[in-house]
């Protein structure tokens, strides 16, 4: 026969241990993941840019979209500004979304005789030598 603060013990360690596997927690947990996740690299992209913290955030709103960038009150971004990305400035006039959201349309809007910048390797802004 078993002492009986043993048999608590035991007891204790099942109740906790059927807590920690239930199905509601380990769903919950799962979903939370990818919040738990969008915040750290959150965090992490704040610590090591260049920018100071105000800039920093405005540079990822526009990193979403031109349209989370307007939804959060922001309007166009110029070259060598926080903000401004090549792919929001679709007509290469150096001021990013100056324009309102394009069309579901599949063609890109080039202007004339323009070439195509140069794609550089290894630009990643996070990345420090």
């Amino acid at each position: 026969m078993e002492h009986p603060r043993t048999m608590r013990r035991h007891r204790r360690a099942d109740e906790q241990r059927r807590r920690a596997l239930s199905p509601v927690r380990i769903l919950l947990m799962v979903l939370a993941l990818p919040v738990t996740i969008s915040v750290i690299a959150v965090g992490t992209y704040l610590r090591v840019s260049d920018n100071d913290r105000p800039e920093a955030i405005i540079h990822l709103v526009a990193l979403a979209g031109c349209d989370a960038a307007r939804a959060l009150g922001f309007g166009t971004f110029r070259e060598g500004e926080p903000g401004y990305h090549a792919r929001n400035d679709p007509d290469g006039d150096g001021v990013a979304c100056d324009h309102p959201a394009p069309s579901t349309s599949l063609q890109q809007v080039q202007p004339r005789n323009a070439e195509p910048k140069a794609r550089m390797v290894g630009n990643a802004k996070f990345v420090r030598p």
